[in-house]
């Protein structure tokens, strides 16, 4: 089985890919002097002639073809360079796999895998309008596992990809239309937020459960086909499941099946944060490395975030990175991407990689949302058009999340401390050059905001707003103002596990930070308080969702009152209607009996779909509103030409709209 050239042309695609009879392998090495593909290698592998490579001097490609290789065989390279010479693991590896028997890492050897073999179940999926999202974010590694007894096993543990589908029924029976897990990319090591990856193409293999695992059979399986079975489809099978690309590829057609579309969450500005010699760091093997000869990364030497930028000015690293993006979408189906850290992108030279990577991804898939995290003062550069801007949908926003959290701590401080609406008013409307409201990507928690090591993490939503003790009267009612806030607010939602559950100890990715993990027993009954908040969570994002009103761009804050802790919008479709009245108050006193005088932007009944009081020990038989709504006949008031009276409960939140779907 000798490299030949039999087949290789200018279309041959890099890393290793099966044909009809053998396989194809290109890599990228301009440096290297021989590169050698080293089928099923072990510590004994000795280089020979029928295993190299030839170089296009030009390009700086290796390429060959060897027949007979089959889908599972393992492989890696062999560089030689001016500097050494030794295995190289392949930078467009689908799959890696620990040495038999270890976790060895550093000496994994790369899987071929054919792109093609998996038989997806779920019918070509549609993502939702991006207007429409409301996103749910997790951890892979932490967010869940339990046995069959309801045990949990994520103490001392990484949670499986396995783990994660049992949660996908109920994400979907909260509402959520779409996730977005933290990277599930190689890193090297069991646990990590999934920032500092390795191995970009390759699932990550502690994410992935072995077939020769006991619990595959006895445990996964029957869960797996429970879930299949749920939606009028047959078993699969534990060989079917065998592969790693085949789990991750598991759970994103389980998730379309459910009605969840899947945004991955990829890292363009540096890769590592360790690398070993196998990696893709000094893949060329050059003479020094460490003096800035590294192929793929930053000639200066630029680190972000304890690893190393790419190079933005080299093409084939450009031609990399928009693979992945092309390998996601094409062979893994994904319905978005959030892009990490894309400031670190264009301080170091990649405006252009940029503009070309949004291009091509929505050439391939126009309705693959594209999401940046972007900190830079002219935020709507990320999402403003070719070539005045980098062409994202989304860009994360900030100036929400800190005014809603203000707002709560001041109420923390108690009735009488002083609370200023003022700053969630002007958030509210988009930043000065921002093309749509919708293209804000909203939160208040996220991995890094209530990441338990970060120095600068900010309370849970139910610890702040409870000051302290997130099952008080306090603590649920504000959480419930808060989280209704984002959920009626202009932009596209997003919830950070256990946010929808009043959770208010913040997360570890540690497997062994037991104390930290989400607590789930308490919708089993062990915790009316977080069961009652769930309901609400679930109420509320199918309201966001029933109601054009509440995605549409329409918005006007007309009326704020420090001193009553009262704040009211209307949010509508221009030039439709579909309008709807938001009343949040920070109040600790209920003004009853219709009290409070309210202009609303159009005459007659308007029908309360929403209030958030009923959910405080639900169904709660003391809870104050406006059941039937109210009239709006009133005279005119806040720039309106009419108003009305509403019963505005303690620490509320009612929705209006002036036709109930």
């Amino acid at each position: 089985m000798a490299a030949t050239q039999d087949g290789i042309n200018s279309d041959t695609p890099m890393g290793a890919n099966l044909t009809k009879t053998g396989a194809t392998f290109r890599v990228w090495a301009p440096g290297a002097t021989a590169v050698y593909v080293a089928l099923n290698a072990d510590a004994t592998y000795t280089p020979s002639a029928g295993d190299l490579l030839v170089k296009n001097a030009a390009s700086g490609h290796w390429t060959g073809f060897i027949d007979g290789v089959t889908e599972g065989t393992a492989y890696r390279y062999w560089v030689v360079g001016a500097g050494s010479n030794g295995f190289k693991r392949d930078p467009y590896a689908r799959e890696l796999r620990y040495p038999a028997g270890t976790d060895d890492y550093a000496n994994s050897n790369c899987i071929i895998r054919d792109a093609a073999s998996y038989q997806w179940v779920s019918p070509a999926f549609n993502t939702p309008p991006f207007n429409q999202l409301v996103v749910y974010q997790f951890h892979i590694g932490v967010y869940f596992a339990e046995d069959q007894d309801g045990n949990d096993m994520r103490t001392d543990r990484v949670s499986k990809l396995f783990d994660a589908l049992d949660r996908i029924p109920y994400i979907a029976d909260l509402g959520f239309n779409a996730v977005q897990p933290l990277p599930f990319v190689e890193y090297w090591t069991e646990n990590s937020l999934g920032y500092n990856g390795t191995d970009l193409f390759s699932p990550e293999m502690d994410y992935c459960v072995s077939p020769t695992d006991p619990l595959f059979a006895t445990l996964y399986l029957p869960r797996i086909n429970a879930m299949l079975a749920a939606k009028r489809h047959g078993p699969k099978t534990i060989v079917e499941l065998s592969s790693n690309v085949s789990q991750l590829k598991l759970f994103i057609d389980l998730c379309h099946l459910y009605g969840i579309a899947v945004i991955t969450d990829v890292v363009f500005n540096h890769a590592g944060g360790s690398f070993n010699d196998q990696s893709i760091d000094f893949f060329d093997r050059p003479t020094s490395p460490g003096t800035g000869n590294s192929l793929y990364f930053n000639k200066s030497g630029a680190q972000w975030s304890g690893g190393k930028v790419f190079d933005y000015s080299e093409p084939d690293v450009c031609e990399f990175l928009i693979n992945i993006a092309r390998t996601f979408i094409n062979e893994y189906r994904v319905d978005g991407i959030r892009y990490d850290e894309v400031r670190v992108i264009r301080w170091y030279g990649g405006w252009f990689f940029a503009q070309g990577l949004t291009n091509t991804v929505r050439y391939l898939k126009s309705n693959c949302v594209q999401i940046a995290e972007f900190w830079d003062d002219d935020r709507p550069t990320a999402i403003n058009t070719t070539p005045g801007g980098m062409g994202f949908d989304l860009e994360y926003e900030d100036r929400f999340r800190e005014a809603v959290r203000s707002v709560l701590r001041q109420a923390a401080g108690g009735a009488a401390a002083p609370l200023n609406w003022d700053v969630l008013h002007d958030t509210l409307y988009t930043r000065s050059g921002d093309p749509a409201a919708w293209r804000q990507y909203q939160m208040l928690e996220s991995h890094d905001v209530v990441y338990d090591p970060h120095s600068d993490k900010e309370p849970r939503i139910a610890a702040l707003a409870g000051g302290g003790d997130a099952r008080s009267w306090y603590a649920t009612s504000r959480s419930r103002v808060a989280n209704g806030l984002l959920l009626t607010a202009p932009g596209v939602p997003m919830y950070f596990m256990g946010q929808e559950l009043l959770e208010d100890k913040y997360w570890n990715d540690w497997p062994h930070a037991s104390n930290l993990f989400v607590y789930w027993k308490g919708l089993e009954g062990a915790d009316k308080k977080v069961s009652d908040f769930h309901r609400f969570t679930r109420d509320l994002i199918w309201l966001r969702r029933t109601y054009p009103g509440l995605t549409g761009e329409g918005l006007n804050v007309f009326h704020v009152h420090n001193g009553n802790r009262i704040i009211a919008f209307h949010r509508w479709v221009p030039g439709v209607g579909y309008d709807i009245v938001v009343v949040a108050s920070l109040n600790e006193h209920t003004f009853y009996d219709r009290s409070y005088q309210l202009g609303f932007p159009v005459s007659g009944h308007w029908e309360e779909i929403f209030n958030s009081d009923i959910y405080e020990n639900w169904f709660n038989p003391n809870s104050q509103g406006n059941y039937g709504g109210i009239t709006a006949d009133g005279p005119g008031l806040h720039g309106f030409s009419q108003s009305a009276g509403v019963t505005v409960p303690a620490n509320g939140l009612l929705v209006f709209a002036t036709t109930r779907l």
